[in-house]
């Protein structure tokens, strides 16, 4: 007898995680329905994070077509797609934090709109004609350099301001780097430069990538509970990132120098620069890693996550939004985690 077909094995495999929720009706048949085309779509762009070499006919990433089937988790396939290196327990633990961290904003995110955006175009009242594919382009159209980006402009700002430390290894607290002394350097040129703009008449002030959020601003001392959260679960964990101590001097140094109002926060663009950059230091310095690769990979770990959270905004927009409306009531806004 023949084999099944690949879209009969999908099926029968998208099903069976369905079919719990679907019995207990926390989710829509659409939904249930929809999975395989969800299936296709994550793998399709996480396939294609990876450069085209590292695409075999009998493996990925350095990982045969076994092993990808029967023992290595998204996560890992993930991070090997992302960063070109089979991750250890430490690594793992730092990717599944930053994919937590960034899910979503909430319905209103710039990305997420995009997302919605394709949904009501097509017309959720009759959501057999809502193209996934589509909101998913949505939601990339919706990221850029703003929304998404600073952490890939936080890897450029930190590789500068450490590039001439000596640093060997950014988990050791003995690292032997005077991290005041770096951050007052590199408060004294963002200080220069502002100077330099303002003489020159130009408003067109870049900010520093890293530092202060527009909601987390108006106290004598800020903080982003996300970084918060990063800092309080590392020291838990008994783990030291140089590069986020780094980030907490530079915004007490900006304030001490006049350039801040108030201690800015650390936000969590900060974060993701600092857990990359400590993940692949030492492949940096070893000439195994460029540092455009880097900041590729900075921006390119905001779109993984993102990515499954604006499928949950495309996903609830289809089953409970409205033709031409991407709007979402307050009321209808909640934690799940």
């Amino acid at each position: 007898p023949a084999h099944p077909t690949g879209d009969a094995v999908l099926a029968a495999i998208t099903t069976t995680l369905a079919w719990g929720p679907l019995m207990r009706k926390r989710i829509s048949r659409v939904t249930a329905e929809s999975l395989p085309w969800w299936s296709m779509l994550f793998a399709t762009l996480i396939g294609a994070s990876a450069d085209a070499s590292r695409h075999r006919p009998d493996s990925f990433c350095g990982f045969s077509t076994d092993e990808l089937l029967n023992e290595r988790s998204l996560t890992e396939i993930g991070f090997a797609a992302l960063l070109n290196l089979k991750p250890g327990p430490d690594d793992l633990f730092a990717f599944k934090t930053l994919v937590g961290l960034l899910l979503t904003n909430g319905p209103g995110a710039i990305s997420a709109q995009g997302a919605k955006g394709a949904v009501s175009a097509d017309g959720p009242e009759s959501p057999e004609r809502v193209q996934l594919n589509k909101a998913l382009v949505g939601f990339l159209t919706h990221t850029g350099y703003t929304h998404g980006g600073n952490g890939y402009e936080g890897i450029a700002f930190l590789i500068e301001a450490f590039r001439d430390s000596g640093l060997a290894d950014p988990s050791d607290p003995a690292h032997g780097v005077d991290l005041r002394s770096l951050a007052e350097r590199s408060v004294e040129r963002y200080a220069q430069y502002k100077a330099r703009q303002k003489h020159a008449g130009s408003l067109d002030i870049a900010k520093l990538p890293g530092v202060n959020h527009p909601v987390f601003k108006d106290r004598p001392v800020n903080y982003d509970p996300r970084e918060v959260f990063i800092a309080e679960l590392c020291g838990k964990r008994g783990e030291y990132n140089v590069f986020h101590a780094f980030y907490r001097e530079l915004v007490q140094a900006l304030f001490e120098a006049g350039v801040s109002r108030n201690v800015y926060c650390v936000n969590v663009d900060a974060v993701i620069a600092a857990l990359l950059l400590k993940m692949l230091w030492q492949p940096l310095r070893r000439g195994e890693f460029s540092e455009s690769d880097l900041e590729t990979a900075a921006f390119t770990i905001f779109l993984y996550p993102r990515m499954l959270g604006c499928a949950a905004e495309i996903d609830d927009h289809l089953n409970r939004g409205r033709n031409m409306d991407t709007r979402t009531p307050a009321s209808q806004c909640r934690f799940v985690a």
